[in-house]
């Protein structure tokens, strides 16, 4: 069981070889069992609204490439823009120790048991940061494609993150996650060659439930497509006026 949001697989149910009369409680549900999340997540975006900061959720399945993808990113773009990273794992700082050693600030949440980043745990991590104004802060989800899709971080775009190697049919299997995101990079194009993935297919059934998804073809190990992923970023990037 998630300790976060409680999703749980295991079936409670239970044959009775004996007969006794159950009295019925009906009990009216008024609130959305999201709401302190979602109250948070509003909180949250007006604090990057108001700091002009370009808040990014980064979702995938495990072994995607996201925090390879961030690396090579944030190596790349750093003379261009401030960079900030919060790591979701569930346990071990790994991927924020190889965050760190890009130069880049970054605060590393251990969810425990649980299975997706929440709005809460966002809010504490910015507040520790905090991330200067006209910046970019990069959020790196817990590898889950399910759980993470139903919260809200604050975040201004969702970012959905396949590779090649995980097969083509992942947005149908994963509808939710793909319905919610504004752009799905396919990662480890170098790897075509020698996986039975067709591009054509992720992209139709992708723009089965989200006709608006954009798409970007990414290689970290050949730097593939990682330009048009930086102009993405650019064009995101809201560039104050001059006074």
């Amino acid at each position: 069981m998630c300790a976060t949001c409680g999703c749980d697989s295991h079936s409670h149910q239970h044959d009775h070889d004996h007969s006794h009369s159950h009295s019925k409680t009906i009990v009216e549900v008024e609130k959305d069992v999201l709401y302190e999340n979602n109250m948070l997540a509003q909180r949250n975006r007006g604090y990057f609204e108001a700091k002009n900061i370009l808040a990014l959720n980064l979702v995938s399945s495990p072994g995607s490439g996201k925090t390879s993808l961030l690396e090579r990113t944030l190596t790349d773009l750093k003379e261009q823009f401030t960079c900030y990273v919060i790591e979701g794992d569930q346990q071990t700082s790994r991927d924020a120790d190889r965050i760190h050693a890009t130069g880049t600030k970054v605060a590393q949440i251990n969810t425990g048991k649980g299975c997706h980043l929440d709005a809460h745990m966002v809010l504490h991590a910015v507040q520790g940061m905090k991330p200067s104004e006209n910046s970019i802060l990069f959020i790196e989800n817990v590898g889950n494609l399910v759980c993470p899709a139903m919260f809200d971080l604050g975040e201004k775009e969702r970012v959905v993150i396949i590779s090649v190697t995980e097969g083509d049919d992942k947005p149908i299997k994963y509808p939710d996650m793909f319905h919610t995101s504004t752009l799905c990079i396919i990662n480890k194009t170098d790897l075509l060659p020698y996986v039975p993935f067709s591009m054509d297919k992720c992209r139709e059934y992708a723009r089965q439930v989200n006709p608006n998804l954009q798409f970007i073809e990414v290689s970290c190990t050949n730097g593939e497509g990682l330009p048009a992923w930086y102009q993405w970023l650019k064009e995101k990037v809201l560039v104050p006026e001059s006074v």
